[in-house]
């Protein structure tokens, strides 16, 4: 499918949910705030948190089975109508049981939206462009939900009318998708089933990063909105700080993709968890709110939002096309896993290491993703490009120089454990 043909097939989906994303970020965002501001403890604000994403593990098997019965456009409609409601309660209520009941709602909905989008874009790509395609859908993610984070300084986290503009942005996300061409949308099939013990034969470093990256995002989205709250800074740097998570993943998405389309995506993953574990803790030795501090951030979410596409990508690089929308709803059911684990992790080390037990949370959950990447380039070789160096891509040619560090260590260690055994 040429550039023109996949714009036409993809404008509605991707206008539609640059409008949901701006409504989640400003209305998880004001949640958070709100929280701190009527004193909820550590404990409970990460109960809320992983509410969220509960919702994700039932949002994510109910979409698939909907696809198959009433197709794309009707689920994604009737998705984003609940997602709508649910915020709006959120604003009217001021009772932490009930957040927690409306934040799983809002979890459920925004998994299935994401299945929706997901199985739709790998419908559409190629192995060839399938990290890019998939770059473009979380460049518009996270570029709209940081943008709604950073509205949140326009509205008081304790009045109606933040989550009352977050519901409309919601209800108004219905109209591009709607308008789509039936053409475009994959048809409407029976999905075919995978279950997770089959992908994870199939895929096991697909399966097993998408888990870890869902862990060290449930604790970085979950929980930052507290830490800043906590560590004094005001409500316009805290929207600040926690969009500059998502411009960085703006910024550094594509030629992460574009690198993980040239070269092993395993090694492109391994680099930017690492990376992203290391400047979280960079983070931890200067104070929170200078200049450099608001860099970093940008730095590690750059580093870290594009984890899940290289996860994504990988799998659907192995498993059979009649399987796309299955393996869809699997990883983000697995990803949802990982991320209500991931705000009681943060939690469980502010608790123990004070405020910057957040950051880390975060170094150390995203040093594990590294070191899983490295474990499965170890025990399942490939090569490290794959396709002629005059072929490779300029970002992919700029990210060589740490892929050959990676290989150079891996052979190392290969030797290391030969002379070991004899």
């Amino acid at each position: 499918m040429g550039n023109r043909s996949l714009a036409l097939a993809t404008w509605g989906l991707f206008v539609g949910l640059a409008l949901l994303m701006l409504a989640g970020g400003l209305s998880g965002t004001l949640v958070g705030i709100r929280g701190e501001q009527v004193g909820l403890p550590t404990a409970v604000s990460s109960m809320i948190s992983a509410s969220y994403y509960i919702g994700f593990l039932v949002g994510s098997r109910l979409t698939l089975t909907a696809l198959g019965r009433v197709g794309h456009i009707r689920v994604y409609a009737a998705l984003a109508s609940l997602l709508s409601a649910s915020i709006v309660a959120v604003g009217i209520t001021v009772n932490a049981p009930s957040w927690a009941v409306l934040r799983l709602c809002a979890g459920l909905c925004t998994a299935g939206v994401y299945v929706v989008a997901e199985s739709w874009l790998n419908d559409l790509a190629s192995n060839a462009n399938r990290g890019r395609l998939l770059a473009v859908y979380n460049v518009v993610a996270v570029a709209c939900f940081g943008t709604g984070q950073v509205f949140v300084s326009v509205f008081d986290a304790r009045v109606v009318t933040g989550y009352a503009v977050a519901a409309i942005l919601t209800s108004l996300a219905v109209a591009p998708v709607s308008l789509s061409e039936a053409a475009v949308a994959p048809a409407l099939d029976e999905a075919e089933h995978i279950s997770l013990r089959q992908l994870a034969r199939t895929v096991p470093s697909g399966v097993g990063s998408c888990l870890l990256i869902g862990v060290a995002h449930g604790a970085m989205a979950g929980m930052v909105a507290v830490y800043a709250t906590r560590v004094g800074l005001s409500v316009t740097a805290i929207g600040l700080l926690v969009a500059l998570l998502s411009v960085g993943g703006v910024l550094l998405q594509w030629p992460i993709a574009a690198a993980s389309d040239d070269l092993d995506r395993r090694a492109v993953g391994f680099a930017a968890a690492g990376g992203a574990g290391a400047v979280a803790v960079l983070l931890t030795l200067g104070s929170p709110d200078h200049v450099v501090a608001f860099v970093l951030t940008a730095l590690l979410g750059g580093l870290s939002w594009p984890l899940y596409a290289i996860s994504a990508s990988y799998t659907n690089d192995w498993i059979e096309p009649q399987f796309v929308n299955a393996a869809a709803s699997q990883l983000i059911k697995l990803y949802g896993l990982g991320a209500v684990v991931g705000p009681f992790v943060a939690a469980g080390s502010m608790i123990v290491f004070g405020t910057e037990g957040f950051l880390w949370a975060v170094a150390g959950l995203h040093g594990l993703v590294a070191v899983f990447f490295l474990y499965r380039m170890i025990v399942w070789r490939a090569p490290l490009a794959k396709r002629p160096w005059r072929e490779v891509s300029l970002p992919a040619r700029a990210f060589f120089v740490p892929a050959t560090i990676i290989a150079v260590t891996l052979r190392t260690a290969r030797r290391t454990a030969r002379r070991a055994t004899r």
